[in-house]
């Protein structure tokens, strides 16, 4: 089980930091948690022992049995994690101060701990020259720097100096301690469904949620590759630290998106569930219900993964992906010779669509693998599959 150790300093963002301790439980990290002793005046340690089901610790000469707290925290711990962090104490780490039990496990953590800080403060403070020098310094130092949003602040003012979502610092925490098997690869994915007009107000789509895409961009990101992502309509939030999000409508627009792209791309992830067929036609008034039956004239839309198979360089990897109601892994093996693809995963769309666990098959020409588990987990072994 990986361990992050969290300071925890007294700025008044630290409420936030309380979700951000129960996110982490839900995760499956372990946690400990050191706290400066303003902080423990604003929030009382015990919420974040019981949020945690950890131990907190904020006196620096609390030595039992020769345990030494902040030597043994700083080489227990598998990321260092400061949030929120204050002007106060971002300047005594920045500056080798260490005079409370915080800064002085900051000062014994290794160098070659991933730690990561996240300011929040008053927006003429983040301004302050001394404090950016502060900031550039841990920079320097190697520390990760996760930049406070714009948007009102505690003091009624607004700026730059909120304390950003939460499942940003976990992806964060995320990207620095996974492996980075996909460094110097660029990695191009498709997620969701499109939207095909048939008025201004009506269209035609499917079930797509999008989170197997978003899932496999996620994790291609923490895996060290660059990450481009292009979606139809969801209701997902861009995966956090991506290099490029591109939000397309209709199955043409994906079809031009992917095109101008695809060749500079090592892997390409078809995974977007892109419609067959469009309206022969669009109304440009909204149509008119009436008694008559309507007959809705469809033409098929381009097939961008033929098209990318029958293009594709010797050095990429095209996969594809296959929704199926019966026959599953019979019809993603046509898919796979038809299309030209590398591998095809498929899946039974009747148990998978619009929901956060999967179960599929990497199919390529000479093997079949089942995998199963969360739409992250299966991401993580498809991209580990086909390196």
């Amino acid at each position: 089980m990986m361990h992050i150790l969290l300071g925890v300093s007294s700025g008044i963002a630290i409420y936030k930091t309380v979700d951000l301790v129960s996110k982490l439980r839900k995760e499956k990290y372990e946690i400990d948690v050191v706290m400066t002793e303003n902080a423990s005046k604003l929030i009382s340690p015990s919420v974040f022992s019981a949020v945690g089901n950890c131990k907190v610790y904020n006196q620096t000469f609390d030595v039992n049995d020769g345990w030494i707290v902040h030597t043994e925290l700083s080489k227990k711990t598998d990321i260092f994690v400061l949030a929120p962090a204050t002007v106060n104490t971002i300047g005594k780490i920045a500056n080798g101060i260490a005079d409370n039990l915080l800064t002085t496990v900051a000062a014994a953590i290794p160098n070659n701990t991933p730690k990561i800080v996240v300011p929040t403060m008053n927006t003429r403070m983040y301004e302050n020259k001394r404090f950016q020098e502060n900031l550039k310094k841990l920079k320097q130092d190697g520390w990760y720097i996760i930049e406070p949003e714009v948007g009102h602040l505690a003091c009624g003012e607004i700026g730059k100096g909120r304390y950003p979502d939460n499942m940003l610092i976990i992806e964060t925490i995320k990207f620095l301690t996974s492996d980075k098997i996909l460094k110097n690869k660029k990695v191009l994915i498709t997620a969701g469904p499109t939207k095909e007009a048939i008025d201004p107000i009506r269209f035609i789509s499917n079930n797509s949620s999008g989170k197997m895409g978003y899932s496999l961009a996620r994790v291609a990101k923490r895996l060290g590759a660059y990450t481009c992502l292009i979606s139809g309509p969801t209701y997902l939030d861009k995966p956090a630290l991506i290099d490029e999000f591109i939000k397309i409508e209709s199955a043409n627009d994906m079809y031009n998106e992917v095109i101008k792209r695809y060749n500079n791309f090592d892997i390409i992830i078809m995974t977007a569930a892109v419609a067959d067929y469009t309206p022969a036609t669009v109304s440009e008034q909204k149509i008119k219900k009436t008694n008559k039956n309507m007959n809705l004239s469809l033409t098929p839309t381009k097939d961008i993964l033929l098209e990318i198979g029958q293009k594709k360089r010797k050095n990429q990897i095209l996969i594809g992906f296959a929704a199926e109601t019966e026959d599953i892994i019979k019809y993603a093996k046509e898919k796979l010779l038809n299309k030209n693809a590398d591998f095809i995963v498929a899946n039974n769309a009747r148990d998978v669509m619009g929901k956060d666990s999967t179960k599929v098959y990497l199919i390529s020409k000479n093997s079949v693998s089942e995998f199963e588990g969360s739409k992250e987990e299966v991401a993580e072994k498809i991209l580990k599959s086909i390196i």
